[in-house]
This record gives C-alpha cells, structure tokens and sequence, in this order.
C-alpha cells in the first residue's frame, strides 16, 4: 500500500496513491478544513503559534528553558501535554476532522524529550497523582490523552510514532508506553526522514527495530521533497520488507514519479548486468 502526506487537498485523490493523509493542523499552528476524501492529519502538542500567543503553555525543564525552537534540537515549538484547555482545543479540530471523514491521524503526540515537563501544572498534576515514578505518570498522561483522543474517532486511527525503536527510548523521550497505547491504535505511521537517501542501512535498522516492537501493523513515511527518484525508489523497497505501507511526504509528484517507474519495472522486467550476461525478472 502507498500513500502521500500532504497539504495539497487534491493530490489526496491522485490514483497512484492508495490512501492519502491532509495536514489539517500542522506543527507550526497553520489550519485548513478538513476534507471528505483523505485522512485528515492533526498536530496535536506541536504548535508554533500556540506557544506564540501564550508562552505560559510551554513544557520547561527542571531548569525552567522552555521546548521551543531557541533550543537547538527542537525544530518547532512544544505544548505541555497536561494543559486541558489546549487539549479540549485538539478534540475540537478532531471533532471538526470526524465531520468530513472518520478516519485521523494524531500526529506529534507526547512529550518533547525525557527532561520534559516541570511546568507548574506538571509539578502539581504529578505530586496529586499516584504514581511516584515521574516516568509512569508521564505516560500516563499521553496514554490518557489518546483514549480521549479516540472516543472522538469513530473510524481507523492513525498515530505518528516518533522514529525510536529502541526499548524504553518511546516511553523514557516522550512518554509513549507502546504496550498500553497500542489498545487504542488501529495503525501506526513512523517517518524515516532523510534528504537524499543515499544509504539506507539505517533506514532498514528502525524498520526493522519496530516490526520487532509492535504488534499493531504499521507504516513508514518517506520524505520525498527533492531527492533523487532512483533513491526514493530504493528506500521504498527497503521500507516496504518490513512496513504494511509506505507514504510519500510533502511532494507528491516525486512520490508518483516513483511508484509510476517501479510499476513499469514490474510490467516490463529488470536486466541485470551486461547484455546477454544476465536473466530478465
């Protein structure tokens, strides 16, 4: 199965494309209405302009430096999972996604990073609660968050991992107890990102890392924005041995190009070698 995350609504509908996914919310704050014929696709504690307009919602270390992009490993700004109001925001926008279609994608889910959160709500949702683990509680918060999430959901829910297959890295880094949160997920969508593709060694690595971890089926997200066809096509095929999907991200026509060339090496077969050296598949 192949697949296009997008925020073009129409290359949803392209017809190489089995399934396509609609950035409704994406992580810097920017909406669109959702739409009937594609997964629509919800960011739910990434959020630049969130975190913009009210700072206070951002998670902080126990040093107080808040998960935004003046921190250089964050790429966009975070929202402290515990803050209901924020997420009563989120449900809204499902709410709005389940109107069109039935089928959603919680995207950018748990927290930043394993320093993450010691914001006042934090500190106090921690010391009422019964966990004496701050690693539990954490989860626990995510995990609750997504049981929610999907009694807003009536059709196939999708949710985007963060690329760590590694034992206890999900739940120590963002508090992702994959045992638990497995119950309420129908597929899960991992996004291998590279800018060329080049090699593919690790590529093969994670995939390989989470077909061990999950029972629940998932799906490998390739970045196709400018990198090479003949690369694209191979990681696809790396990611295709192990994935039950692979989805193309951000450029469409690459990811078309792709499928459009491997389809015609299957009708018409593949030489190997020199000219009468080799056997045609």
């Amino acid at each position: 199965m192949y697949g296009v995350v997008t925020r073009n609504a129409e290359e949803v509908r392209w017809p190489e494309f089995d399934r396509g996914f609609y950035e409704v919310k994406d992580v810097t704050g920017r909406s669109a209405e959702p739409i009937a014929d594609g997964v629509n696709m919800v960011s739910c504690f990434g959020d630049n302009a969130a975190a913009d307009a009210d700072p206070s919602l951002l998670p902080v270390d126990d040093m107080g430096r808040p998960a935004d992009r003046e921190r250089a490993y964050f790429d966009w700004a975070y929202i402290c999972p515990s803050r209901e109001d924020y997420r009563e925001g989120l449900f809204e926008i499902i709410d709005d996604c389940v109107a069109e279609n039935e089928d959603v994608r919680l995207d950018d889910i748990g927290f930043p990073r394993a320093e993450y959160c010691h914001c006042g709500v934090c500190e106090q949702e921690f010391e009422a609660s019964e966990y004496d683990d701050r690693v539990e509680w954490r989860a626990s918060v995510i995990t609750d968050f997504v049981a929610e999430a999907v009694e807003h959901i009536p059709g196939t829910v999708y949710m985007t991992l963060y690329p760590d297959p590694y034992p206890g890295h999900l739940l120590e880094r963002a508090g992702i107890d994959l045992a638990a949160i497995e119950e309420y997920v129908d597929e899960f969508v991992v996004p291998l990102y590279d800018t060329a593709y080049g090699t593919t060694y690790w590529l093969e690595t994670i995939a390989k890392g989470f077909e061990s971890a999950l029972e629940t089926p998932f799906n490998i997200e390739l970045y196709a924005v400018n990198v090479d066809v003949d690369n694209l096509i191979h990681a696809t095929e790396v990611a295709e041995e192990y994935a039950d999907g692979v989805f193309f991200g951000y450029e469409a026509s690459n990811g078309r190009a792709a499928l459009r060339r491997m389809q015609a090496d299957e009708r018409e077969g593949v030489t190997h070698g020199e000219p009468g050296a080799g056997s045609e598949s």
